[in-house]
């Protein structure tokens, strides 16, 4: 049970979720669900035996490229570890040369004549208005006549056994991985072209979900067939609009008699059809695109081919069959995450978020957008997975979708936003309710002529302190209102009393002590003198208040291998003094006076020091060092200054010497997949959380740089920092040459960033939900208080809320984040942020107001936290089962009845697949052979406090073409999807997901380009691996460095660049990132991904 976990996480792992009665989960754990045909495949996602070594007949397919290099393909040292890359951002891909276009009034498809064998799928947008998108197999080239019935009353959903049509309604054959299609032949995708004409959509009507239907499988296409519907049968695979409720309207079927011509440009016979009369005539055409959502085309993308050339033809005399090579299913027909992005940053980056309406679902977070706080919290500091809660717990129970904010309290703004007002009420201190203590806020209601207050979160009625009485206007609204950051603004800060204070006294501003390794190790690297040479400059830039002079940060100096060296630098001494401690087994600070300073006073002993430390110990030979009892000096220190503060470790080697905390090389790759791998992310001792209890309770925060040739046990080692709320930093096969850009950048972020010590934090609800579960860089000691000896802007904390009574729709539910900190300075502050969602008693308004990408960042955080408890594979089908209950359930409650055979997604949950599929293939829960143990576990500790903005790209990896867009262009091209299908060979493309930074370069790229950005004549004379790019006065060259500048500047770590040449042996390592694709660890691509969710939605269903 790790410390920070509150309550079990519900629904425990590996346990069937009893929301669909008679369900069993599908034949993950040996039992096999019901009705579903046998398969030839594995477990899901393990290696599939024989995936892709036979190749297919017809066209053939490349093989499979994605994923890590097997381990005899390892890249050098310094090359494949997480010290150098991650994992994801997000964008879009291309769209295929043939639109979809809306024909005017609904189509219903009879059954063909002539036997089926090949059904290319066509998007298209049918009945009521355009709320939903849909890929479905159909019937190529058809005729309608005869009478068409009306649809089945929305109140009866047509979930029955498949019909004869089994393989175009989307049932799974025994085929291929993850049943969809056989191997030697994936089904074919057609786009049909729809008349000209069509309008674009109006912004108003945005569509509400997706929907698809499996492809079948492969063989010659009829070109074109007649004949009847069957009375009161719909054809099975439908395409069907969803809107995001169920609407009782029938669709608006055909007249008797009615036929459809379908070539381009041709008439439709038959009466017109009058469209629905709940949307206006000017929205009758609206044109789908290719990842399922309407709005204006997107033009071609370069070098990716539509499916085949030439649409199927409606209506047009029989033709002897033409068979077409098979296809599998176009990409470019399921959900795009670069369009998706796009579309959210054209419609909504132009205008400022304002926060005043309850319940708003804010951008995305790869839009840039201003915020204007009026009385809600900026989405910068929360986000939530869903903005409208269920109201009773049943109704959460059934949706499943976990109802979590993801908390930033001290993020960073853009300079153009305002940092939160800091309001002093003197002696008083801050108002609050004397029942649930929740802070003044814009939320609470003045009564009683504001002689008294009621308090929003539990109704108590408080009486308002003569010195903050104000009279009330006609609205009930004080007078003062706009004139108070905490009766007008969602996010603001109090000055804290003495009462806030640790044993009612105010604390002493903070300290800084750099801890540094000197064995043979770091010496030998070059780091200790690097280090030095840099903290002489770095030291002039530690963070400060707002418009200090200098910062108050004081600073100590420790050097140490076996034993410990403490340096007394204080400012009246000529030359700094050094003090050994090798008792380690009962560490004590030999010095109070002299030890922290003040660096402007004690400069020029400070810079002897650092000049001294790389001469004394150039010439050792101890390979030995100890962990836990430097951070206990550390602490000790800080304890006997009677202050806060962080300790910057820097680390090289397994602490191995004698000594507490003493750690034993334990690293074992057999226990991969086995129910003993959770072991290899536990800590080895307990000596390290007992440490860590007691930093927290000092106000001790640890920050590890770890510099490793070998294995470190990072499971052990980041226990402190994890728990204390600090960071890990980790190089590994550190060279000072390759990789002295990236830490020296990395460590001056890490000293300036804005940092609050000796931290509280804890999160008040409106009565009807409470938190419950808490995620991140922390220590509870209690089930309520979040504890962080530090907490700086990057940090994040994920809540998990649950249901302990019914909501109102008209109260909705309130949130309150109380932040208590001491700031750079030394100053008790509290940080205060509040948030009002709505609350629904409609499943439909729960999946309309979702953020998958903040779903995402939850999911990852519970999954990541519960491989230290449960074997992997139970962690990921958990997701797995999450993932198809939610989209279940919103199939059975919120979608339009429709055929089995599609997949209908909410709209705003249509990446929910695509997303979830990068994360149970990422290395944490699916490794790679090249990934070590200790890559793992740093990942693992990173995403625990990683935001939105991090694991949206950490998960889907940003691909950007560089050579495509004009040289002048000052802004960023635009992404494309992260697979192979969209490398071309003649163009270069950079890809860049948080961690790492890659360059790659397709071998037919023009020798100019060649020579404007690496200054070399020929693609053979690239160096593979380079890590800077030439400095060259050139358009292209500066374009490109400016965008590498950019990008670096965006994320939270230095992103070192690595060049990678098409087919070299790097080339392994870069497309572990293309993750649309199938990986060489067993992580399925997503269009089988798609199929497989399908499939498990399916069987929960029936």
């Amino acid at each position: 049970m790790s410390v920070n976990q509150s309550a079990p996480p519900v629904p425990p792992f590996g346990q069937n979720q009893p929301v669909y009665p008679g369900y069993h989960p599908a034949s993950y754990g040996g039992q096999p669900g019901p009705a579903v045909p046998a398969s030839p495949y594995g477990a899901y996602n393990g290696p599939v035996p024989g995936y892709q070594q036979t190749p297919p007949q017809g066209v053939p397919r490349a093989p499979p490229s994605s994923g890590a290099p097997p381990a005899s393909m390892q890249a050098p040292c310094g090359q494949t570890t997480y010290g150098q890359f991650g994992q994801g951002d997000i964008q879009n891909g291309p769209s295929s040369t043939a639109q979809m276009q809306r024909l005017q009034g609904s189509q219903q498809f009879g059954p063909p004549l002539a036997p089926v064998v090949s059904q290319p799928a066509v998007l298209q947008p049918y009945g009521p208005p355009p709320t939903s998108t849909q890929v479905t197999a159909q019937l190529a080239g058809m005729q309608i006549s005869g009478a068409v019935s009306h649809a089945p009353p929305s109140s009866v959903l047509g979930y029955g056994p498949p019909t004869s049509l089994a393989s175009a309604s989307g049932s799974f054959p025994n085929s291929g991985p993850y049943g969809s299609y056989p191997q030697s032949q994936a089904p074919p995708l057609s786009q049909a072209q729809g008349h000209p004409g069509v309008q674009p959509p109006l912004r108003s009507a945005p569509p509400l979900a997706s929907s698809f239907t499996s492809p079948a499988s492969g063989g010659p296409r009829m070109p074109s067939m007649t004949g009847p519907l069957p009375p009161g049968q719909g054809f099975g695979s439908l395409p069907v609009s969803q809107p995001n409720h169920v609407s009782s309207t029938p669709s608006h079927a055909l007249p008797p008699g009615t036929q459809m011509t379908g070539p381009p440009g041709t008439q439709m016979t038959g009466p017109p059809v009058p469209p629905p009369s709940m949307h206006s005539p000017q929205q009758a055409g609206y044109q789908l695109q290719q990842n399922g959502s309407f709005g204006p085309a997107r033009g071609p993308q370069p070098n990716y081919e539509s499916p085949y050339p030439g649409a199927p033809t409606f209506g047009s005399q029989p033709g002897p069959p033409q068979p077409l090579p098979p296809k599998r299913l176009d990409p470019d027909a399921i959900p795009s995450p670069i369009q998706v992005i796009e579309d959210d940053r054209n419609n909504r980056g132009s205008e400022p978020f304002v926060t005043g309406v309850r319940g708003q679902v804010p951008p995305l977070v790869t839009t840039n957008f201003l915020v204007k706080d009026q009385g809600n919290a900026s989405p910068r500091y929360i986000r939530c997975t869903s903005y409208n809660i269920p109201c009773t717990s049943d109704m959460a129970k059934q949706a499943q979708v976990p109802l979590a904010a993801v908390i930033k309290p001290l993020a960073r703004l853009p300079p153009e936003e305002a940092s939160p007002y800091v309001v002093d009420h003197g002696e008083a201190g801050p108002l609050r309710c004397n029942r649930c203590k929740a802070y003044m806020c814009p939320l609470m209601t003045f009564i009683e002529g504001g002689r008294r207050f009621q308090c929003s979160f539990c109704s108590c009625v408080n009486d308002v302190p003569p010195q903050y009485f104000q009279h009330l206007d006609h609205t009930g609204k004080r007078v003062d209102a706009y004139d108070r950051p905490e009766l007008s603004l969602g996010s603001y800060e109090f000055l804290a009393t003495v009462d806030y204070c640790k044993n009612n006294k105010f604390p002493s501003p903070p300290a800084f002590i750099f801890m540094i390794d000197v064995s043979y190790n770091a010496i030998r690297t070059g780091l200790v003198r690097l280090l030095c040479e840099e903290l002489k400059s770095l030291l002039d830039y530690l963070p400060r208040e707002g418009g200090a002079e200098e910062s108050a940060i004081r600073v100590g100096f420790v050097t140490y291998n076996k034993v410990l060296h403490f340096y007394n630098v204080k400012s009246s001494l000529a030359q700094p003094q050094m003090m050994v401690v090798s008792d380690v087994a009962d560490m004590f600070v030999p010095l109070l006076d002299g030890f922290l300073v003040n660096v402007r006073e004690s400069r020029a002993v400070i810079t002897s020091l650092l000049d001294k430390i790389p001469e004394m110990f150039a010439d050792t030979r101890e390979t030995e060092t100890v962990f836990a009892p430097v951070i206990q000096a550390g602490m000790e220190a800080l304890k006997a200054a009677e202050c806060a503060g962080k300790l910057f470790l820097f680390h090289t080697s397994l602490p191995i010497a004698e000594a507490p905390g003493k750690l034993k090389n334990r690293d074992d790759r057999k226990l991969i997949n086995t129910d003993k791998e959770k072991t290899l992310f536990q800590p080895q001792t307990g000596t390290y959380q007992t440490l860590a209890k007691d930093c927290v309770a000092q106000g001790c925060c640890v920050d590890l740089f770890l510099f490793p040739n070998q294995y470190v046990d990072v499971a052990t080692l980041s226990v402190v920092p994890q728990l204390t709320g600090g960071s890990v930093y980790k190089y590994a096969c550190f060279q000072v040459e390759n990789d002295q850009e990236r830490f020296l950048s990395d460590l001056r972020r890490d000293v300036q960033k804005v940092v609050g010590f000796d931290a509280v934090m804890r999160v008040r609800t409106s009565t009807g939900i409470r938190a419950v579960d808490f995620f991140g860089a922390f220590y509870m000691s209690n089930t309520t208080d979040v504890e962080l000896a530090g907490l700086d802007e990057d940090k994040t904390v994920a809540v998990e809320f649950k249901h302990d009574d019914r909501l109102s729709e008209e109260s909705g539910a309130l949130l309150q984040c109380a932040l208590l900190y001491t700031s750079c300075a030394g100053q008790r502050r509290l940080r205060i942020h509040n948030l009002a969602l709505n609350c629904c008693t409609q499943l439909a308004d729960l999946y309309r107001n979702c953020e998958t990408d903040t779903l995402i960042n939850y999911m990852a955080k519970f999954a990541y936290r519960g491989v230290v408890n449960s074997p992997v594979k139970t962690v990921r089908d958990t997701l797995i089962t999450q993932c198809a209950q939610i989209l279940a359930c919103y199939r059975k409650n919120c979608a339009s009845p429709s055929s089995a055979g599609q997949l209908i997604l909410p709209e705003c949950m249509k990446l929910l697949p695509v997303y979830l599929n990068c994360v149970l293939k990422s290395d944490v829960l699916q490794p790679g052979a090249e990934v070590t143990t200790d890559d793992r576990a740093y990942v693992r500790q990173l995403v625990s406090s990683m935001d939105v903005a991090e694991t949206n790209v950490f998960f889907y990896p940003r691909l950007l073409p560089l050579t495509k867009s004009p040289i002048d262009s000052t802004s960023e091209p635009p992404a494309v999807r992260a697979s192979e299908e969209r490398l071309s060979s003649g163009d270069i493309y950079l890809l860049e997901n948080g961690l790492n930074l890659f360059v790659w370069v397709g071998a037919s790229v023009q020798q100019g380009v060649v020579q404007s950005l690496f200054n070399v004549s020929s693609f053979s004379q690239i160096t593979s691996g380079l890590s800077v790019l030439p400095v060259l006065d050139n358009p292209l060259s500066r374009k490109v460095r400016g965008l590498i500048d950019s990008l670096r500047a965006q994320r939270m770590r230095y992103m070192k660049l690595i060049v990678v040449k098409q087919e070299d042996k790097l080339e392994m390592l870069f497309k572990h990132f293309l993750v649309e694709d199938k990986s060489l660890s067993g992580g399925a691509s997503y269009v089988d991904f798609l199929c497989h969710m399908h499939k498990e939605i399916r069987q929960l269903l029936s």
